[in-house]
């Protein structure tokens, strides 16, 4: 029969993604996980079998848990593109001044795709994706977007500048500089009233 888990999943989890998202997947060990979890090796591989599990389960909770809750409130369906400018100023502020970056950008960058993208990876920018393109097509729809931009272009466009941001504020680039990119950006998509 097997034991019940008695630690909290969403706590551990959390902290394996923090450890992931600072130290990258290569370069967390078992002994880094236990440190970050509190849990023993032992129930890291009783709980997810191997450092791999970890991960999966760690990027399924970031996905889950961090990306949906920021577009949530930041990008909401409601929100139009000043939700979505909203969103990308967001990543320019994370607390503590933090600039570890995004689980998705920097395991994107870290693993490659030799043999196809992390799942995790995969499934993160599909919800980005998917979230940029519903909000300018709403936005094409309420009249706010310029008739020239196609909402599908525009939203890969989105997402590589949303990526491109992230990799750029883990390399250290000046926010005030990446802000005014950002600001730019949304004052191209949107129809200009004043005119």
């Amino acid at each position: 029969m097997g034991r019940f888990r008695t630690y909290d999943e969403d706590a551990v989890l959390s902290s394996a993604m923090q450890a992931f998202r600072r130290k990258g997947y290569q370069a967390v060990s078992i002994r880094d996980l236990e440190a970050a979890t509190g849990l023993k090796a032992g129930s890291i591989y009783n709980s997810y079998g191997d450092k791999a599990g970890v991960f999966d389960a760690a990027f399924a909770h970031y996905n889950r848990t961090v990306l949906r809750r920021r577009l949530d409130c930041h990008a909401p369906a409601t929100a139009g593109l000043p939700g979505l400018r909203a969103l990308f100023i967001s990543l320019l502020h994370e607390p503590n001044d933090e600039s570890y970056g995004c689980l998705i950008t920097n395991s994107a960058v870290e693993l490659g795709c030799e043999e196809g993208a992390h799942a995790g990876v995969d499934e993160g920018i599909r919800i980005l994706a998917v979230t940029f393109a519903e909000r300018l097509s709403a936005a094409r729809q309420d009249g706010s977007l310029r008739g020239e931009v196609d909402p599908m272009r525009g939203a890969l466009k989105l997402l590589a500048l949303y990526q491109g941001i992230l990799v750029l504020i883990r390399a250290g680039c000046d926010k005030a500089g990446l802000e005014r990119l950002v600001l730019d950006e949304f004052d191209n998509l949107e129809v200009r009233r004043d005119a």
